[in-house]
């Protein structure tokens, strides 16, 4: 199972909850705006990947606020419901079966 970093930006107007597969390819919510579609887009996206394999992630934050407890809590249920998905995904086999050279 992949582990990939969750972090907290916060600028002046919004604190976002990123979740990093890599430097050039994040996943934002924006934790101060209430937009349920683009909290669903995240999720499919996140489907998507999880067609692949099973992964989750790991809150990396220093500052112990409320962003940090609500961001800590959604990355537990997140993680959560990603293996749930991944485990109904293999009993209904739709894995995607990746190549072993392309594994590494």
């Amino acid at each position: 199972m992949e582990t990939y970093k969750a972090e907290l930006i916060r600028e002046e107007e919004n604190t976002t909850l990123s979740l990093v597969f890599s430097e050039d390819q994040r996943l934002n919510i924006i934790l101060t705006d209430d937009n349920p579609n683009h909290v669903k887009g995240v999720f499919n996206s996140l489907l998507k990947r999880l067609k692949k394999g099973t992964f989750k992630f790991e809150l990396e934050e220093e500052k112990e606020d409320l962003y940090y407890h609500v961001s800590k809590e959604y990355i537990s249920q997140l993680n959560n419901e990603l293996l749930s998905v991944y485990k109904e995904l293999e009993d209904f086999e739709l894995i995607e079966e990746i190549p072993e050279d392309e594994e590494e």
